[in-house]
């Protein structure tokens, strides 16, 4: 019998840990989070395309620098054979036949740039710029990415913790409208203190119906991040701040290296001054190199084929200074971007101070409010044992439980906004 018992609990035992265990594994992590996000994003997907057009870019700037080769046919019908006349002088005229009627050309040619005064080589430095410049881009989204899901994770966890504490407001006032129902019902306390025990309790269970539609929102938020049906369960592991050593010079000089939208921004001006000393290529000569084979069928010429060559020059010595100003145009545009580079470092630098300082004062807020904690228990425990024993009043416990309640809501505000701080801090320095 002993042994039946013994297996049956052994049996129990094994399947309670395979449960525990289950809802374990099936818990994500930030990082899985991060990494499904990563999949889903619409945006990152259109990055991901605005990048593959910038590389095809680039791949059709250097292909300027192959030869061209084409090729054309014709096959003409004419109502007559083309003639000329041809008359001399005390003689009657006659007609020459040139060529025939109906006649098949064709002509097949390579053309090689020879020197076009850097405007082959400056464009591909453009669509090189314009590429980094859509990478760095990229690397933004991803980053803004992460942070979106990270808040909305801690969010989730947020939310969890209050529902936590409105159940227990929920169930120590119900505790002490139980009290107070004993001591109405011995005639020891007036109908007051009952009705306003159980207004609190009524007040107490309105903030738990919204902590649950606030807990269903945040849920909601985190599933659109990740591309899933917004009512699905979410199931995910706690985090908590870590303790840092912060030092603001470092972490922004390490910001002003990492931050892609500063080399988003670099890229971008780089870009459009190659762009303008492709402009200003047009002012040199162009020259290139054909050569190719021509054909024309006419059984009345004497060669029908022909090869040919040719080195051709083009130079436009003066266009009124179009070249000129639509290259400063550029240059204008270029310095444009460099400013906004600039006016961005000074905000990076603004970001990671502010990160910096919302670190440090989030861990000293949970150290205070996490010593809060026993202090407002112990002060409920307290005034709820005076209450009973006739010595404090109905309004101090109240009060009691509302400072229990404001401490556990600080202590968890404390505890997410540090991690959402220390993520934050992450993200400003480009190391998220």
């Amino acid at each position: 019998m002993r042994k039946n018992i013994y297996f049956y609990f052994t049996i129990l035992l094994l399947l309670c840990s395979f449960v525990l265990l289950s809802q374990y594994a099936l818990a994500e992590t930030l990082e899985d989070a991060w990494e499904i996000a990563l999949s889903v994003d619409n945006r990152l997907i259109a990055g991901q395309k605005n990048v593959d057009a910038m590389e095809q870019s680039l791949l059709a700037a250097k292909s300027s620098r192959l030869p061209n080769i084409s090729i054309e046919s014709t096959y003409t019908i004419l109502n007559e054979s083309p003639a000329a006349i041809l008359s001399i002088p005390g003689m009657p005229s006659n007609q020459i036949t040139m060529s025939e009627d109906k006649s098949l050309s064709y002509k097949t040619f390579v053309t090689l740039p020879v020197f076009t005064g850097g405007k082959i080589t400056n464009g591909i430095n453009a669509a090189s710029s314009n590429f980094k410049a859509s990478v760095s881009e990229l690397k933004k989204t991803s980053l803004d990415i992460k942070l979106n899901v990270t808040e909305a994770y801690t969010n989730v966890l947020r939310a969890k913790h209050w529902v936590e504490v409105a159940e227990s407001n929920v169930k120590s006032l119900s505790s002490h409208v139980h009290d107070v129902s004993n001591l109405y019902e011995q005639g020891m306390i007036t109908k007051n203190e009952l009705l306003a025990a159980n207004v609190s309790l009524a007040d107490a269970n309105q903030r738990l119906i919204q902590a649950k539609n606030n807990l269903d929102n945040a849920k909601a938020a985190y599933n659109r991040l990740l591309g899933r049906s917004l009512e699905k369960e979410v199931e995910i592991e706690d985090i908590n701040a870590e303790e840092v050593q912060i030092d603001i010079d470092s972490l922004t000089s390490l910001a002003l290296q990492n931050r892609p939208e500063l080399s988003s921004l670099s890229e971008q001006a780089d870009s459009i001054r190659f762009q303008a000393d492709t402009v200003r290529a047009s002012l040199y000569p162009q020259i290139a190199f054909s050569a190719g084979y021509n054909y024309q069928q006419n059984k009345y010429q004497a060669y029908e084929g022909l090869w040919t060559a040719i080195l051709g020059l083009k130079w436009e010595i003066f266009d009124g200074g179009i070249v000129k100003h639509n290259a400063n145009a550029l240059l204008m545009k270029a310095d444009s971007i460099s400013k906004l580079r600039e006016d961005a470092s000074s905000i990076i630098k603004l970001q990671v101070r502010q990160a910096c300082l919302d670190v440090q004062e989030t861990l000293k807020r949970i150290d205070v409010t996490k010593d809060a904690l026993k202090q407002s228990e112990e002060n409920l425990r307290v005034t709820r044992d005076r209450y009973r024993e006739g010595v404090g009043t109905n309004t101090e416990v109240l009060d009691a439980e509302a400072l229990r309640v404001k401490s556990y809501s600080n202590y968890y505000n404390a505890v997410y906004d540090a991690v959402i701080a220390q993520y934050r801090l992450k993200y400003v320095t480009g190391n998220l």
